[in-house]
């Protein structure tokens, strides 16, 4: 539909659709969770097996997902391709939803040493339903959770974390704080836990105190150094100006700059091409004209992803100042 974008972005300008001559179009609000679940890989399968056998095993994960979802009375709002955008009463449900589709799909049979993966990404708020289908900041959140994650994993907002029960609760972990276009603030990022394994490390409650003084360690091209109470701010990019001078004719002369500010460490994107960050054993994520928090110890590269970057690559450590 024409005004689909629109509608999504701006999902409070219903009535002015009335000036564009759409018939009279009765929409209501409601409180749901959001869920995408996307299959992973799904191009591998057609590359290895053909078109026939990879649809048929793309078909196999869409019905154990639908399957999921019925148990827990939730609704395809529609297909994607591969992936399916659906809409639960609650977050709890959707939770639980994830965590047992994500069950689901790991016990279907490996296809000649192919293990399925999807990845899902799930948010609960207001949504606007009309013509069954639904709109508004809540789907733009969940589409950006399911952006985030890769094949295995659930990826939830902090938000939506609160509304869950002190038991699910328990079995998420923060992962890095995102600035969002169109939002004000910085939306935190939260992981679902459904998996138990030794390489899965929990956060603790210490690493988000708040109101502690921290430190950044930062090398770059065999260079260290430390960020902290007296030096606040660094600059990166190919300016001979910046603290660390990127050759990359990829990044941009301005590309980033990381900012602490006490209790928090910030990367700021302000390039064309944008800035990608690796935390260790997280996906890797996009930043375009975007800021998002710094902890733990991981990556940055500037205009291209770290698996195509070669020399201009910072590794970080962020860590309680002494």
């Amino acid at each position: 539909m024409l005004f689909d974008g629109w509608l999504t972005t701006n999902p409070k300008n219903y009535n002015a659709l009335q000036l564009y001559g759409v018939s009279e179009m009765k929409a209501t609000e409601s409180l749901v969770a959001v869920l995408f679940a996307d299959v992973a890989g799904s191009t591998r399968f057609y590359d290895a097996f053909g078109d026939v056998k990879a649809k048929q095993m793309v078909d196999e994960c869409m019905v154990a997902m639908r399957s999921v979802l019925n148990q827990y009375g939730g609704r395809v709002v529609k297909t994607i391709g591969d992936e399916l955008m659906c809409v639960l009463q609650d977050a709890q449900k959707a939770c639980l939803a994830a965590t047992d589709m994500q069950l689901k799909i790991t016990s279907l049979p490996v296809v000649e040493g192919q293990q399925r993966a999807i990845r899902i990404g799930f948010h609960a708020g207001m949504v606007i339903h009309q013509d069954n289908d639904v709109f508004g900041d809540t789907v733009n959140l969940a589409a950006r959770m399911t952006g985030l994650a890769k094949g295995g994993q659930i990826m939830t907002t902090a938000a939506t974390v609160l509304q869950l029960p002190n038991l699910l609760r328990s079995s998420t972990r923060k992962i890095a704080a995102l600035s969002i276009k169109g939002k004000e603030g910085d939306i935190e990022v939260c992981e679902v836990i459904w998996q138990a394994g030794d390489e899965l490390t929990m956060a603790t409650p210490s690493t988000f105190q708040a109101n502690r003084l921290m430190q950044l360690s930062l090398t770059f091209h065999g260079e260290h150094c430390v960020m902290g109470s007296s030096f606040t701010k660094l600059e990166m990019g190919r300016d001979a100006t910046c603290h660390f001078a990127v050759s990359d004719k990829k990044a941009s002369r301005q590309h980033a700059y990381i900012e602490l500010r006490q209790e928090k460490v910030f990367l700021i994107d302000q390039s064309t091409n944008g800035t990608f960050v690796l935390f260790d054993g997280e996906p890797e994520i996009t930043l375009r004209r975007e800021k998002v928090m710094l902890q733990g110890t991981g990556r940055i590269s500037f205009g291209r992803s770290l698996q195509d970057a070669s020399e201009d690559i910072v590794s970080f450590c962020v860590e309680d100042a002494l």
